[in-house]
């Protein structure tokens, strides 16, 4: 049964790929969602199956096929399924199928071809997703790591005549790559290290090394290499640059990659291994570094963007540093419980902002929106349940997750960390707020002037607005719910203790402070009030007070509308010169002498033996005789020598 669960999407990836230009975008959408549907399935009952075994004994095991045999190394296609696993197939197949459902609505517009290119690509990505949480080793693993990489270039650049859509699909491959690079060589020495890329086999191995705390060692080197290829797909410092740009493509697309899927690889991975990461503390510690950075540096730059899609792309990486400050404390547990709750959330913000855009005619700009509720209730009640459970208001899913990672922080000892992970819930919850305030709240522009005839006044595209439509409104309603209900399941740590077999043997992390939980529980709730209360001040009741702001700090303001200039950085320092690298002809003459002589070098050593060796074949059964004769004499007389 578990390799049916990613087998069904890939077989409507074929379908589709395959018949997509005869078929209808009625039977395409069919096709692509009851795959996703059956794929949910098959994974409750497949995790039903596993809550009816005992804790020790969850773990499930399929052996697909024997993929490489070389000696006394032996790789399997297997699938695993054990708690962890069975929290992200829940989590990609039912999130994914509801962005499944919401597409065949927002997607509408579409040429029956290009509808079905789109669903075929969304299976594939689902199936990919899919390998990379069922895999039993990090081969396997890496099958699907790679698989949803080349699936997000395919799916950001879905509108590939559109220049910026084509750029970021590559960006995003490109991004990736780099940490891809770390990732491969983390597994090369992790199998010189342990013998074995079989996660079960290395963590039983791993539990019985004494943590590196004197010296940063193999391990350490091991686990520093993975969580390089954890900042590509995840988006952290310095490899988050990618995400901002993939809001080109479809927005149900941003919601599957930024909610369910892509983003989260990285986190799963570092649970996943989180006892090999146990014995690493100096890695674990700039996971929590880097992860805490990444979210205060996101957050602050989703404070000040227009763009809808931007601002919860911001968002996305911030939340993602909350996840890794949480990896990194070695609150696993607690890092997988806001990566569950935040597939809810996130996925039905995107979504929302769908709704808007799809109202809209494409506008995407706040600046442009305002008094949307009237028109749109059922978007903007459901977006208004994500934008509270992300700002960590109690009784939301977001509340409970958030607040755990936050007391996990302080409880560990890292109390300036703790201190950033606080201070970023309230910029969440503020700007999170200022998206609903500029776009819900307030007065739409009905009507701008023409720039060439100041006398015209043209109507601004939306004037017949539209709610989200039956299939996209059931994603948002099931979402919202899920929004409210989903943070439920850790009452009285039932979260925490279903998930403990996978992570048995990581240590915790030793106690550095104490503080009453009801306090700290306190101290998150005021911030998140504070975050909402300095949007409602700021973007609802005094607009002009943030005008001032911006004009008052205007060159932090700059700073963060142009999201520190890291992008101009990366291309200063590293895409320009290679470009005027190339045209002034340098990169020729590189490529030409050393890479080109290197590869040809070696083809013209080859045809030299092969001359060699050629001459040797005379086809007479004499010399053939007398050259066994000559071996034989030299090799007696080696032995009568020695």
């Amino acid at each position: 049964m578990l390799g049916l669960i990613p087998f069904v999407p890939f077989a409507g990836f074929l379908l589709n790929a395959l018949s997509g230009r005869r078929t209808t975008r009625r039977v395409s959408g069919a096709v692509a969602c009851g795959a996703m549907l059956i794929s949910f399935i098959l994974s409750a009952s497949a995790v039903w199956s596993l809550l009816g075994r005992e804790p020790e004994q969850r773990h499930l095991v399929q052996t697909v096929f024997t993929w490489i045999s070389s000696g006394s190394f032996t790789a399997d296609f297997q699938f695993a399924l054990d708690p962890l696993s069975a929290v992200m197939v829940l989590v990609v197949t039912g999130i994914g199928s509801l962005i499944h459902i919401y597409s065949t609505a927002y997607m509408h517009e579409e040429r029956d071809s290009e509808y079905a290119r789109y669903f075929s690509y969304l299976n594939l990505f689902a199936a990919f997703m899919l390998v990379l949480v069922l895999g039993a080793n990090f081969l396997v693993m890496f099958v699907g790591w790679e698989g949803v990489g080349l699936c997000s270039y395919l799916l950001i650049g879905f509108w590939f005549q559109k220049k910026s859509a084509s750029d970021a699909g590559k960006k995003a491959f490109i991004v990736n790559r780099i940490g891809d690079f770390g990732f491969i060589l983390g597994v090369l020495l992790l199998f010189t290290r342990f013998g074995t890329i079989d996660f079960q086999e290395v963590a039983h191995q791993a539990a019985m090394i004494r943590p590196e705390v004197d010296a940063f060692g193999t391990l350490s080197l091991i686990t520093l290499l993975l969580f390089v290829g954890a900042t590509g797909k995840s988006a952290q410092i310095p490899l988050y640059v990618w995400l901002p740009d993939a809001m080109e493509g479809p927005t149900p697309v941003s919601a599957l990659i930024h909610a369910a899927t892509m983003v989260t690889a990285g986190v799963y991975m570092i649970a996943r291994n989180a006892v090999l990461f146990s014995r690493a503390p100096e890695t674990l510690a700039i996971v929590a570094v880097i992860g805490a950075a990444t979210a205060l540096m996101a957050g602050t730059i989703g404070l000040v963007q227009n763009d809808i899609k931007r601002v919860l792309a911001y968002s996305t990486v911030s939340q993602l540093g909350y996840m890794f400050l949480a990896m990194g404390v070695g609150a696993s547990a607690a890092g997988v419980f806001h990566l569950y709750t935040h597939a809810f959330f996130k996925a039905l913000l995107f979504l929302g902002s769908g709704a808007v855009i799809h109202a809209l005619a494409g506008e995407q700009d706040l600046r442009k929106m305002g008094g949307l509720r009237r028109e749109l209730p059922i978007t903007y009640w459901t977006f208004l349940v994500g934008a509270i459970a992300i700002s960590g208001v109690p009784f939301f899913a977001g509340f409970y997750s958030k607040d755990e990672i936050l007391a996990k922080t302080f409880e560990s000892g890292h109390t300036v960390l703790w201190l950033v992970g606080l201070f970023t819930a309230m910029l969440t919850a503020c700007y999170m707020f200022r998206v609903v305030y500029l776009a819900f709240f307030g007065e739409r522009p009905h009507q701008t002037v023409h720039p060439q005839h100041p006398e015209q006044e043209e109507p601004v595209h939306g004037a017949h607005l539209h709610d989200a439509p039956p299939a996209m409104a059931l994603a948002l309603i099931v979402l919202a719910i899920g929004s409210v209900v989903a943070g439920y399941v850790s009452f009285g740590g039932r979260f925490e203790r279903f998930l403990e077999p996978s992570f048995h043997g990581a240590e915790a992390a030793e106690a550095g402070a104490h503080a009453n939980e009801s306090m700290l529980m306190g101290v998150s709730i005021v911030a998140a009030f504070a975050g909402i209360g300095l949007a409602t001040y700021l973007f609802l009741l005094n607009r002009r007070a943030a005008d001032g702001i911006a004009q008052r700090f205007s060159g932090v303001h700059r700073l963060l509308t142009n999201k520190y200039y890291v992008d101009e950085l990366y291309d200063a320092a590293i895409v320009q010169p290679i470009r005027i690298a190339s045209e002034d002809g340098l990169w020729k003459v590189v490529d030409a002498t050393f890479i080109d002589g290197a590869v040809n070098g070696v083809g013209d050593v080859v045809r030299g033996l092969s001359e060699l060796l050629r001459r040797l074949q005379t086809g007479s059964v004499r010399a053939y005789a007398a050259s066994l004769f000559v071996g034989v004499v030299v090799i007696l007389g080696y032995y009568i020598w020695r």
